[in-house]
């Protein structure tokens, strides 16, 4: 694909600022410098809190949980971080969960679950789930499952095991990680796109799992493995274009589908993988980051706006 053409002035601007502070070779770093450089990043980038947000920390047994609240709730949202299973945290992506609590009124939870190299699957997974567990036993609020990239991944099987649970309303997943065949499709076609490559999927993959490869039939991993997508929560998914892993939301999309379930997928045009943070300054990511608000606010109503 030509990008040159397909990415507009304002996303080259913002692709070029990352690289500024995330240059392409940070992937043959030390995992401790990509951390440093992701987060010293991603602060770049922060908009600070809207008024009205209230932050406090605090840990559900081991796990550090960053939870935010605006006032009265109808439902909280369980965030997971992107960043490869393996960078970020509560900071990175600090003021993305405090403007989804501003504009949609929710209360946020965003989880610091545990990462590779140190910590394999389904470490991540382990935390995520008992997260969610956690605040559905010690609330009564409904439940809402979010998260971009490897988040976006971590809420789908969180989805998976906890699909039969009334309280879970809706997913809302931002160009997650779900599977699909890395030597085929949009890995191929954008397997140079900016700001993530083929390359780079590969390498976290490699480091995510015990023995360097992606299991075979573990939908705690890899959510298009299970072997049912029956009675899963309404489910929307937003993807980037200009991104290797948009295949595996369209395969999704369609399991859903098949299935019976309320799914519908956006795939952004133009867009590039991490634009979460672009939401401000670039026209076409700030009306995919209204469209998160928007399914976030109708799924946490119960409804579902989204013609078939």
């Amino acid at each position: 694909m030509d990008y040159s053409t397909r990415i507009d002035a304002e996303t080259w601007d913002f692709i070029n600022k990352t690289g500024e502070y995330y240059p392409p070779e940070t992937i043959t770093y030390t995992v401790d410098q990509q951390r440093e450089i992701y987060d010293r990043m991603c602060r770049a980038f922060f908009q600070g809190y809207p008024d009205g947000v209230t932050v406090t920390d605090h840990y559900i047994g081991a796990i550090p949980t960053r939870q935010y609240t605006s006032g009265d709730a109808c439902a909280t949202v369980m965030y997971f971080h992107g960043g490869g299973f393996v960078v970020g945290g509560l900071e990175s992506h600090d003021d993305v969960c405090a403007e989804i609590c501003d504009r949609t009124g929710l209360n946020v939870v965003s989880v610091d679950y545990r990462m590779a190299p140190k910590h394999k699957h389904p470490a991540m997974y382990d935390d995520c789930l008992a997260a969610t567990k956690h605040i559905l036993a010690t609330t009564t609020q409904p439940i809402l499952l979010a998260g971009d990239s490897a988040g976006g991944n971590l809420a789908a099987v969180v989805a998976h095991t906890l699909r039969d649970n009334p309280r879970l309303i809706g997913q809302v997943l931002i160009y997650p990680g779900l599977g699909g065949d890395i030597d085929a499709g949009s890995f191929v076609e954008h397997a140079n796109a900016p700001l993530l490559t083929r390359d780079e999927i590969v390498f976290y993959e490699g480091i995510r799992y015990t023995d360097g490869a992606k299991p075979e039939n573990d939908p705690t991993a890899v959510p298009l493995q299970d072997t049912t997508f029956a009675n899963l929560p309404p489910t929307v998914i937003i993807s980037a274009e200009c991104d290797p892993i948009t295949d595996g939301c369209r395969l999704y999309r369609d399991a859903l589908q098949s299935s019976g379930v309320n799914v519908v997928w956006f795939n952004e045009v133009g867009l590039v993988h991490g634009y979460l943070r672009a939401r401000t300054t670039v026209k076409r990511a700030r009306d995919s980051f209204d469209r998160i608000i928007a399914a976030l606010s109708a799924l946490s109503e119960n409804e579902w706006p989204y013609a078939e």
